[in-house]
């Protein structure tokens, strides 16, 4: 039996500062940065981090190493091995957060949901709004005296989605494709902050900007979020999700698990895949 529960896929500083000493909570820094800040969420956690926060790698070591596309998702093996690592066990309580409100910290709550665990929620507001509450901060640092945690990792095929089930799906009346990048690089508009890859969107897919959802930092009211997605998705549909790299598409994700949608998952490899790929459909 989980010794503690999750009230929601979305925590408030007040609920993590209420609950942060209970022994089944477990806190992971998921903070990363487009390339172009050159900003460093590994260095930055180093510095200044919620009390106990261990940091959570999915860009350059809880991955797939093999793929040329960035953060791609590891192996069944690989992330149950990370887990555990980090002392997670299957009747953890985990709160992931990330130093830009709410940015990278739900591609690491959709991970864990992909792998069949449902006890994970993001920090809304992230560790910004945690210092904006006066609540204390530390230095991360890697804890030595880690158990090893018993977590299993069970995939959950449906959640995760690759360019040739996208290709098919983009004449589906049943499944729409929603695509969380800005809406001047969904419109062609400016070239992809990338190299070599074509500007545009996908032939029939809905531009929903991540940060559409969100103000200050924080996601928006349920009843906001219920309109935005309302007005690009029924309930009946699954909704594919897909921004530049596999990250935002999460927040996305996030945002349509709190109005209750069920029938979703994220395209991996998003616009760096399909973008880059000639033989794959484009429009402006």
């Amino acid at each position: 039996m989980t010794l503690l529960t999750l009230p929601s896929d979305l925590v408030s500083v007040q609920w993590l500062a209420e609950n942060r000493g209970d022994p089944a909570l477990v806190l992971l820094d998921a903070s990363w940065f487009m390339p172009m800040l050159k900003r460093d969420g590994k260095v930055e956690w180093k510095q200044q981090t919620i009390p106990g926060a261990q940091f959570f790698d999915f860009d350059k070591s809880i991955c797939d190493a093999s793929s040329s596309l960035p953060h791609m998702m590891p192996s069944e093996s690989l992330f149950e091995q990370s887990v555990r690592a980090l002392g997670i066990n299957h009747d953890s309580a985990v709160v992931v957060f990330d130093r830009l409100g709410i940015f990278s910290s739900p591609r690491v709550w959709w991970m864990f949901k992909s792998m069949g665990f449902a006890n994970i929620a993001v920090l809304d507001g992230g560790l910004n709004s945690w210092i904006d509450a006066g609540l204390p901060v530390a230095k991360g640092q890697a804890d030595a005296e880690i158990v090893e945690g018993n977590f299993i990792a069970q995939y959950q095929a449906h959640c995760i989605v690759d360019k040739q089930q996208v290709f098919t799906a983009l004449d589906n009346p049943n499944i729409e494709i929603i695509d969380a990048r800005a809406a001047n690089r969904f419109l062609a508009e400016v070239p992809e902050p990338r190299d070599d890859l074509r500007s545009g969107h996908m032939p029939n897919a809905k531009n929903l900007p991540f940060s559409t959802l969100l103000e200050n930092g924080k996601m928006r009211d349920i009843e906001q979020l219920k309109t935005l997605y309302g007005q690009r998705i029924n309930t009946s549909q699954q909704a594919i999700f897909s921004c530049g790299s596999g990250v935002t598409a999460c927040v996305l994700a996030l945002g349509a698990s709190l109005c209750g949608y069920q029938n979703m998952a994220v395209y991996d490899g998003s616009w760096t895949e399909w973008g880059a790929d000639p033989s794959l459909p484009v429009v402006s």
